[in-house]
């Protein structure tokens, strides 16, 4: 199995940044554990402190609907039923932690 996943990140070393605070995705393959760095995808970050801009959302969105999950620090209830609308589960379980280790422990609990 191979699945595909965004990490909001501001470093790219680890989970640390807010989905609506994000201006970049680093997006990785994970494959029978294996976790590999593909690409980094440049975004405006939605969040505009106590509201959002919708266009700006729908273009993340759009920008990650490749990917089967995201990872970020925290995620609003908005936002995230959106991403779930779109089949990208929203995962706030590692937050400021290093992104490989997280991807490969939240794989090793996926089902088959």
């Amino acid at each position: 199995m191979s699945i595909q996943v965004a990490v909001a990140s501001k470093d790219g070393v680890a989970v640390d940044e807010h989905f609506g605070h994000a201006k970049q995705f680093f997006i990785y393959k994970i494959e029978q554990q294996t976790v590999s760095f593909l690409e980094q995808r440049h975004v405006d970050h939605y969040c505009l402190g106590g509201h959002g801009d919708k266009s700006a959302l729908q273009k993340i969105l759009d920008t990650i609907s490749d990917c089967q999950a995201v990872f970020v620090a925290k995620v609003g209830d908005g936002p995230a039923t959106k991403l779930q609308a779109r089949g990208v589960q929203p995962v706030s379980d590692y937050p400021w932690e290093e992104i490989v280790p997280a991807l490969q422990e939240w794989s090793a609990k996926l089902p088959g």
